[in-house]
């Protein structure tokens, strides 16, 4: 005797976790662009690496934050009979592009930090600090605008990092401007470069260890699966549970599914339909995890299942 039930919410009815958030992210992309330009042109008059670097990464920047609004817009699209999630997982993909172009940024950087060492360039400070206050006050309003989204959405927090590694970018060139304006030590600008780069690398590894998570239906972060069991086992009529399964579609929808073994007093209609509602409520509250599905069965059945549900 098995059932699916689902009291959660339709993929395509409710949207992604990172949907409500388009408008901030158009925004971001708008304010980005407008300081790539502006750093690329004051890194060739400065002749400052510092500068060319973050201004590389704010295009790459452009490119992630526009790559995360077209995977909103794909993974709101509703289901269909082939896709029965839609393109929901269109938000993490994007997440992990922005992960791997942080990583090719931040070994270019690295890269052309060392070279300046060997090869040292001329570099002026004072056009380095306008430019680098142009950038950090379009960061921070950008940071300040997706501060929210990012704790929701993979796909927002992988833009925001972005931001958030611009901002100190910026920050780093009007540093090493300054000492270059005090001391006229020219190492300043490459030493930048390099702390831009050491920067960018660990918080991106950090994404995308939690990216490869949910594209390896890895449990979510806040679901812990023994603790699921032992509130499925409590209820009244459960007897055992088996094929347990619980992951990530995309930020802000984790699912569930298990196989809950009954008494024969739950197998009549009425208590088949109390338990199914108690499971629902069970997950759904203390778990925050309302797309489940449950298939209640008598002692005895996972036995006659194929070897490969299991």
């Amino acid at each position: 005797m098995g059932a699916g039930h689902d009291h959660g919410h339709a993929h395509g009815a409710t949207g992604t976790a990172a949907a409500a958030h388009r408008g901030t992210l158009r925004i971001a992309l708008s304010i980005t662009l407008a300081v790539m330009v502006v750093e690329i042109i004051g890194g060739v008059v400065a002749d400052s690496l510092a500068l060319v670097a973050d201004a590389a990464h704010m295009a790459t920047d452009a490119l992630g934050l526009g790559m995360a609004l077209l995977a909103i817009h794909f993974a709101n699209r509703p289901p269909s009979g082939n896709r029965t999630f839609g393109y929901a997982r269109a938000e993490i993909l994007a997440a992990l592009a922005n992960c791997l172009l942080l990583l090719g940024v931040g070994g270019y950087v690295l890269y052309e930090a060392v070279q300046r060492f060997v090869r040292p360039a001329e570099t002026h400070g004072g056009l380095m600090i306008v430019f680098g206050l142009i950038g950090l006050v379009a960061n921070s309003v950008s940071l300040a605008l997706l501060m929210r989204g990012q704790r929701e959405s993979l796909n927002v927090r992988g833009a925001f990092l972005e931001v958030a590694a611009d901002a100190v970018g910026s920050l780093a060139v009007m540093v090493s401007a300054a000492v270059i304006l005090l001391t006229g030590w020219q190492a300043a600008d490459p030493i930048a470069s390099l702390a831009i780069g050491l920067l960018i690398v660990p918080r991106t590894v950090k994404l995308l260890r939690e990216t490869l998570d949910v594209l390896l239906e890895a449990a979510p972060k806040n679901v812990d699966m023994d603790d699921v069991r032992a509130h499925i086992l409590a209820l009244d009529g459960v007897e055992d549970v088996h094929d347990l399964h619980a992951w990530t579609i995309t930020s802000g929808l984790p699912v569930l599914s298990a196989h809950v073994v009954v008494s024969s007093e739950v197998l009549s209609a009425v208590g088949h339909e109390k338990l199914l509602h108690e499971l629902q409520g069970c997950l759904g509250h203390h778990f925050d995890v309302e797309h489940c599905t449950f298939q209640l069965e008598p002692g005895g059945h996972a036995e006659h299942e194929a070897r490969l549900c299991h």
